[in-house]
């Protein structure tokens, strides 16, 4: 998989929903996303993220995905999440 554990890109597939949510995701913007290698090409299936960056539908997004970095991001300790959507990709370029 394409990232270094922590950091990945994606693609926004669609935004989620929620009526009934942990207090924690009141009033976040959260979006489904998928991970892609460096052609685009989709990798496993698609997660839930929250999004700090205004990203939407059809954005490429760089992807922070680890728990305790999200959690400082947000100034909550025992906050349940883990992806945090921090970037939108202009473009990718890569050296052979």
């Amino acid at each position: 998989m394409y990232g270094n554990g922590f950091v990945k890109l994606a693609d926004v597939i669609a935004p989620v929903v929620a009526t009934q949510k942990h207090a924690f995701y009141q009033g976040r913007k959260t979006l489904l996303v998928r991970c892609v290698d460096l052609e685009g090409r989709p990798i496993g299936n698609p997660y839930v993220a929250v999004d700090r960056v205004q990203a939407g539908v059809g954005d490429r997004v760089l992807l922070m995905q680890e728990g305790s970095s999200a959690r400082a991001m947000f100034g909550v300790a025992d906050a349940p999440v883990r992806s945090v959507i921090v970037g939108i990709v202009d473009s990718v370029e890569t050296s052979v």
